[in-house]
């Protein structure tokens, strides 16, 4: 093993320890993530979270992910209003997903350091359907659902639910064509290995 470059991820040994709400095999998460609220995030089998990702989960909320899941390195996941990603979903790097907002208009105060009556803003589930993939640098707001078999294009903001089985790109985000159905006889033979 090297003096300066090792194993980066721990292992789902190493993390029964830490309080997750629930916890399946071949997890693995980089040594670097910050983990806040670890009681509300559950985790399937075959997720790997990279470098410096931030999945914050606390009171109220929560963040699933489901199975053969990958997040890539410095993406957030701030599920104050919950999270759901299922099956074969993936975020490229620096990614957001933010399932709470701050009302930007000037009618309410902002930052989590001011009294919740004083505040207002944006709440809701933002959901991943199976097979969605998520590219570099795209941000996701509150109250979106993302349908099965979507993919969206780096640098794209994300702020209405989106069909399923599309392409979508841009700010906002803009569907731009179909998407493929064939990787799902990959699955198939996948889950049957």
């Amino acid at each position: 093993m090297s003096k300066y470059f090792g194993v980066t991820h721990l292992t789902e040994d190493d993390l029964k320890e830490e309080g997750f709400k629930s916890l399946g095999h071949n997890v693995r998460i980089a040594k670097s993530c910050t983990i806040i609220g670890a009681e509300n995030i559950s985790l399937g089998n075959n997720v790997r979270i990279d470098g410096y990702c931030t999945l914050a989960a606390v009171g109220d909320g929560y963040i699933n992910l489901g199975s053969y899941i990958h997040i890539s390195g410095n993406c957030s996941l701030l599920g104050g209003a919950g999270i759901i990603m299922d099956d074969f979903t993936a975020l490229s790097w620096g990614s957001r997903i933010f399932s709470k907002s701050d009302d930007y208009s000037g009618k309410f105060m902002t930052n989590p350091m001011v009294p919740e009556k004083f505040t207002g803003g944006s709440e809701g589930l933002v959901r991943l359907f199976k097979h969605v993939i998520v590219g570099a640098n795209t941000v996701i707001l509150p109250k979106v659902s993302i349908g099965e078999g979507v993919a969206v294009g780096a640098l794209s903001l994300v702020h209405k639910s989106l069909d399923e089985w599309g392409v979508y790109s841009g700010i906002p985000a803009k569907k731009i064509k179909e998407r493929s159905k064939e990787l799902l006889s990959h699955e198939e033979m996948l889950l049957e290995e």
